[in-house]
């Protein structure tokens, strides 16, 4: 039975109630977490409250060093930590390892880095303008990519100067305590980092509303954010919200269909599909549609279900039972809305665990739920378009602007689509995913950035003195 760790110490909830962490390959409980409370929240925002005036007042170069020290103590335990996320939420091990837990490492570097030259002050005529940490920041991360998300909001509010109360997914909560214990050993003064686990609608809202936490910066679903935007509207605190996506792929006829077909499908595919960035829409033009249908189809194929351990394997389970129902339900919506079926679909690929095969759709039409909705699975929809009009219109026809893609004949003419697209990151001709460059979305996909500078930015406060 783990604890909560508040102020510097593991400390048993006064819930005594508990989590059970299930692992969704195998369907078995692997541990247990604290059912943290209200009671539990005071106790941690107070130790952050306390701890606030010392941690905000530390040289930005000692911020840095202790976080360069932790990103060390990241990576000598990356094996270690990656089986764990393999294991509490499905990712492969290689992808758990690369991705999932070295990544985060290099971002937590990256804003070492940034803490140790950060600007805190700067001149415009007779004012000086000063950069302030914004204060006791809630911190609530989703289950997807569990220490990632922990990281680029840990790392930059504790490089801004600010402490934190982190409340990690419940369903996949043990990389967080990974990082709790990485912070600890990194020798992170008592009451700047703490760690609530339990549910959403307890520990999660009670964070958002609460008085004493100066800002909220949440990653999930679109739902969830209105919430704890509403929440955080009572006392006027600061919110970034990074939420859902429905990302498109657009692949112009003068593109090499082969290469941008395959990496589209890899983009739709990974992390199983439970990534809000996943180029889940792909639009082709109508001369090379039947194609590139077919060469999604076999790349489909190519994508091995499987134990995250096991070698070859291409896409683990989704991470829960509840996952699995939502992903069946839109592959049987999709159906019934009139989309082909060309590969994939809702039997049950193992034995036991929450998998779902590779599903490709064609002949989606737009306004179509599985063209529009964040389905959060396997689940790749193919679009027909006539014109460079047509397919900017489908692209930004959706309530999201999270992401997306481009894929042209030359980088100048992808470019030029790229900017009508109403979206925070368009990756051109297969542009890799860029961990220092902002990230964050338009419309109803989030308010606010991380990753890079602005991440950093995104836990100051402005104050100018006019002299």
């Amino acid at each position: 039975m783990r604890h909560l760790y508040v102020n510097g110490s593991w400390t048993p909830s006064t819930s005594g109630e508990v989590v059970n962490v299930i692992n969704p390959a195998t369907e078995e409980v692997i541990d247990q977490v604290p059912a943290g409370t209200t009671s539990d929240v005071d106790s941690a925002v107070a130790a952050a409250s306390a701890a606030f005036a010392a941690w905000s007042a530390t040289a930005p170069a000692d911020r840095g060093k202790l976080l360069a020290d932790a990103a060390g103590l990241l990576k000598d335990r990356a094996e270690q930590i990656a089986a764990t996320i393999a294991t509490d939420m499905g990712a492969p091990i290689k992808l758990a390892l690369k991705v999932q837990t070295l990544m985060p490492a290099g971002v937590m570097e990256s804003y070492a880095r940034m803490a140790e030259t950060l600007a805190a002050e700067s001149r415009v005529g007779n004012s000086l303008i000063l950069r302030e940490p914004a204060g006791v920041v809630g911190a609530i991360t989703p289950w997807n990519y569990p220490l990632h998300q922990a990281v680029c909001k840990v790392a930059a509010a504790l490089a801004a100067g600010c402490t934190v109360v982190l409340k990690p997914s419940e369903i996949a909560p043990l990389a967080a305590y990974a990082l709790a214990d990485v912070l600890h050993d990194a020798g992170l003064p008592s009451g700047v980092f703490n760690l609530i686990s339990g549910y959403g609608p307890v520990v999660g809202e009670a964070l958002a509303a609460h008085p004493q936490v100066d800002m909220v910066s949440f990653t999930g679903s679109t739902k969830a954010g209105r919430r704890v935007a509403a929440l955080a509207g009572g006392s006027v605190k600061r919110v970034a919200l990074e939420l859902g996506g429905k990302s498109a792929n657009i692949i112009l006829p003068d593109a090499d269909l082969e290469k941008a077909v395959a990496s589209g499908v890899s983009h739709a595919f990974v992390n199983s599909g439970q990534t809000c960035s996943a180029l889940t829409r792909m639009l082709v033009h109508w001369d090379q549609y039947d194609d590139a249908v077919s060469l999604a189809v076999a790349a489909a194929r190519t994508y091995t279900v499987g134990d995250p351990f096991a070698e070859g394997t291409r896409l683990g389970p989704l991470v829960s039972a509840a996952q699995r129902n939502r992903v069946i339900r839109y592959i049987n919506l999709g159906q019934e809305e009139g989309a082909r079926l060309v590969t994939g679909g809702t039997d049950y690929p193992l034995e036991r665990g929450y998998y779902v095969e590779p599903t490709v759709f064609a002949g989606v039409a737009p306004g179509m739920a599985i063209e529009q909705e964040e389905i959060f699975g396997p689940v790749l929809s193919i679009v027909p378009f006539g014109s460079v009009d047509e397919a900017v219109d489908i692209a930004n026809g959706t309530p999201y602007g999270l992401a997306g893609a481009v894929w042209a004949g030359s980088e100048e003419k992808a470019v030029r689509v790229a900017r009508r697209l109403r979206t925070g990151q368009v990756a051109i001709n297969g542009g890799r995913f860029n961990p220092l460059a902002p990230f964050g979305g338009f419309k109803q996909s989030g308010v606010g950035r991380e990753l890079g500078e602005p991440g950093l930015e995104e836990f100051l406060e402005v104050k100018a003195l006019q002299l």
